[in-house]
């Protein structure tokens, strides 16, 4: 009798998964990793107005902008993304992820001060641990590491192939390689970018080496807004030498503009792999 009744449910279950849309619809759970910071604020909001239901990891675990009635229905939770439980914890509750995380000058660069100025969410590096290893891969195979634990749960089996999306922004200087004159403009990096690209490149390594899940790769060069001063004198720089043709150049991207791509990208099971600018903007013009 517990043999036919076990059997029954898991008939049951299999035929409702398999008449559920494919694609992440309001009102699944989505968990931004890095929700308080430039980037990562963003996209909380856009979730929520889409109709998502919104947790927000960060080391803070407060709204940035409390006046903003969109982040006000945001769940703010206080996390470590280097610690794998943590990580798994907030997973295992979700039906996608993103990744947010990142710091342009990690604490071995020697310009660490310089995040006061540059950081969207003047965050605050961790005097010890905020290394961009730490920050940038470890955080994220924590949470590939736990998507494909999920992955391998009998019910989630189930639901064929259907994968969990994960965004992670990475950046378009992580594509050099792959174009004309990449390399020698790679060779002629200062160190502290090399170890920037470093860890961004083996995230990418590390999600094109897994089948269990869809990966929405963002590659933004500068991303700005016009209460951004530090990068608004560069912008034209970027996106003159992008449009001139210069190969290892990307225009800019708005944040906004990142954002709404990374929230489509999530949404449309269509979306998967690399997504430099000129897909950023097709995505976010949906």
């Amino acid at each position: 009798m517990f043999n036919q009744s076990f059997l029954s449910f898991i008939a049951f279950s299999a035929l409702f998964l398999s008449n559920g849309v494919n694609a992440l619809a309001p009102p699944s759970k989505v968990v931004v990793f890095g929700g308080t910071g430039y980037v990562g604020s963003q996209v909380c909001e856009r979730l929520i107005n889409e109709g998502y239901d919104v947790t927000a990891v960060s080391r803070r675990g407060t709204n940035p902008r409390p006046t903003n009635a969109a982040l006000e229905q945001v769940t703010w939770v206080k996390g470590d993304a280097t610690n794998p439980n943590d990580v798994e914890k907030f997973v295992m509750q979700s039906d996608a992820v993103v990744h947010a995380v990142g710091l342009l000058f990690d604490v071995e660069s020697g310009l660490v001060g310089l995040n006061n100025i540059v950081s969207g969410s003047k965050s605050v590096p961790d005097p010890e641990s905020s290394t961009y290893d730490n920050i940038t891969r470890q955080t994220m195979f924590n949470i590939i590491n736990s998507i494909e634990k999920k992955s391998k749960n009998p019910l989630n089996m189930m639901k064929g192939n259907e994968k969990m999306p994960l965004a992670f922004v990475s950046c378009a200087e992580a594509g050099w390689p792959d174009v004309p004159f990449g390399d020698v403009v790679d060779n002629a990096a200062p160190g502290w970018l090399k170890s920037y690209l470093k860890a961004k490149r083996a995230v990418e390594s590390r999600l094109a080496s897994t089948s269990a899940l869809r990966p929405v790769i963002m590659r933004p060069s500068l991303i700005w807004s016009w209460d951004k001063l530090d990068v608004l004198p560069i912008i034209p720089v970027f996106n003159l030498a992008s449009a001139v043709g210069v190969p290892f150049v990307d225009k800019t991207v708005r944040v906004e503009c990142l954002a709404d791509a990374i929230v489509e990208g999530i949404q449309d099971d269509s979306v998967a792999g690399v997504q430099r600018y000129m897909e950023m903007e097709k995505l976010a013009a949906k």
